[in-house]
């Protein structure tokens, strides 16, 4: 036990981990508070409404700027920006949490930076997924494909542990199937949109670049090439 009384009892957040919370509920409370009429006055009751029409990201605009092969920055931006507007407090609430505890394990492992590349490039990765795999016409909002990215990052560095220890490294893999099963038993009950498709492919995202963002990651993919 150290007798250093200057340590914190309490392990604290990494700093980007909190910067991006505060960043997800800030926009989200000026909504909430706006469609109260407590901020903004009587035009803030649309605020998440215009937000959702000129953030969100749309599969129906990524195809129009593919065949037209124009990239307007405010239609580039949906790729990220999608995942900083919500549907309601609980949604966002439910996104902070997830970063929180993500992101608190990742960003300790990879890094402050490592670990908002992969919550933003999971982002766009699963917006893409979303705009290819099945081109639906609901525009994708949320936080969710991005934290699945956090979620394949943490993946990556329990698959890590495990082949460290001789270990079966499938096991590392059981909170994506519990969270995709989660979700199919849900939809199958109560309905629900394919944004699933997002939030899976934001987890390959994820644990795609942990390869590269994970301490020694490049070393060992120069190794592995060598000796191929």
């Amino acid at each position: 036990m150290s007798d250093d009384p200057n340590i914190s009892p309490v392990n604290p957040l990494p700093p980007a981990v909190v910067a991006l919370v505060l960043v997800i509920m800030g926009i989200e409370a000026a909504f909430s508070l706006g469609m109260r009429g407590i901020i903004g006055g009587p035009e803030a009751i649309g605020w998440r409404l215009s937000a959702m029409q000129s953030y969100a990201f749309s599969s129906e605009i990524f195809w129009w700027m593919v065949e037209t092969g124009q990239w307007p920055v405010e239609h580039l931006i949906r790729f990220l920006s999608y995942s900083f507007v919500h549907g309601g407090v609980t949604h966002a609430l439910f996104v902070c949490v997830f970063v929180l505890a993500m992101g608190k394990m990742v960003g300790e492992v990879m890094g402050d930076l490592a670990m908002v590349i992969i919550f933003m490039l999971s982002a766009i990765g699963g917006a893409v997924g979303y705009a290819v795999l099945i081109d639906s016409p609901v525009p994708l909002i949320g936080g969710f494909p991005a934290v699945y990215g956090l979620i394949g990052a943490f993946t990556y560095i329990l698959w890590r542990q495990l082949s460290l220890v001789g270990a079966q490294q499938s096991r590392a893999f059981s909170l994506i199937a519990f969270l995709m099963g989660a979700q199919l038993l849900f939809g199958l009950l109560f309905g629900g949109q394919k944004d699933w498709v997002a939030d899976l492919c934001g987890f390959a995202t994820g644990f795609g670049l942990s390869f590269f963002l994970a301490p020694g990651g490049w070393a060992r993919i120069r190794s592995t090439i060598r000796r191929d």
